[in-house]
């Protein structure tokens, strides 16, 4: 008997024992669950700027944290080796949610402010992301999530009251880029729209030369972004040959910084990433 995954657009159907594909998520019992539910591959005390949050308490640091496993095939993966994998393929400790708020908890007097789900896509990992942060919240502590956006609207809208801040893909500014990456362009800007009206959001955009690196298209994306808020800061991150990409030379730093000057044009925080 198949179940039905609701996490995500995919919708993945799935036989018993069948993974989905984020290679994270499983039909046990007809049920879908989170296979890598608490199984870490990475755990880092990082500045938050490298989530990247600027504008989010600024000079803290924040206890990171990821699995393994994504919802899409970005070819240029900077985290493929964590997020195209699954289960058995790569080794994790599996850490409940209480030991990490536990960990954060300790790191305080080292300017941790709480714990970012990050590295890998965590959002596949939903229930373990929204059990672990509501134990962190009863601590006073900060959640985070770096996310691709892609998520179905009901489990994002339920997720929502739990997280302080959001960074958000959003990799390009077309249907056709996102039908490539295995992704859909409406649901990520539909995921920004309502994180917005919530919590802190900023937003992320990495320029693949020959993908999406047009002033046309940066125009529009800065545009839509600002008619939400000019106040959401967008970071505009140099792409470096990774996974499948690794054919193509790095994104020129001279693109990088001429397509932050064309989104300026429309919002107030722009900042060039990996130059």
């Amino acid at each position: 008997m198949k179940a039905v995954c609701e996490i995500c657009p995919h919708h993945c159907s799935l036989e018993q024992g069948q993974v989905g594909f984020c290679r994270g998520r499983i039909n046990r019992d007809n049920k879908i669950i989170s296979e890598n539910y608490g199984k870490l591959t990475a755990l880092a005390l990082d500045p938050i700027e490298k989530k990247p949050l600027y504008h989010f308490y600024p000079g803290s640091r924040i206890l990171s944290i990821g699995s393994y496993g994504c919802n899409l095939r970005c070819p240029f993966c900077q985290n493929c080796d964590i997020s195209m994998i699954g289960e058995g393929q790569i080794d994790t400790a599996v850490m409940p949610g209480e030991a990490i708020v536990k960990k954060a908890l300790q790191l305080k007097g080292a300017g941790n402010i709480g714990i970012a789900f990050t590295y890998n896509e965590p959002l596949i990992g939903y229930e373990f992301v929204r059990d672990a942060a509501a134990l962190a919240k009863e601590s006073n502590l900060k959640n985070v999530v770096v996310t691709n956006g892609y998520i179905c609207e009901k489990p994002f809208r339920e997720l929502l009251p739990l997280i302080d801040a959001f960074n958000i893909d959003l990799k390009g500014f077309t249907e056709e880029y996102y039908h490539k990456l295995r992704g859909d362009l409406a649901c990520v800007k539909r995921s920004i729209e309502i994180a917005a009206k919530s919590c802190h959001v900023e937003v992320t955009t990495l320029i693949v030369p020959g993908e999406n690196d047009s002033e046309e298209e940066m125009e529009a994306l800065s545009g839509w972004l600002a008619g939400i808020s000019p106040d959401i800061p967008l970071h505009i991150s140099r792409f470096f040959p990774r996974w499948k990409m690794q054919d193509r030379d790095a994104t020129p730093i001279q693109m990088v910084y001429r397509l932050a000057e064309v989104a300026r044009q429309k919002l107030n925080y722009v900042h060039e990433g990996n130059v």
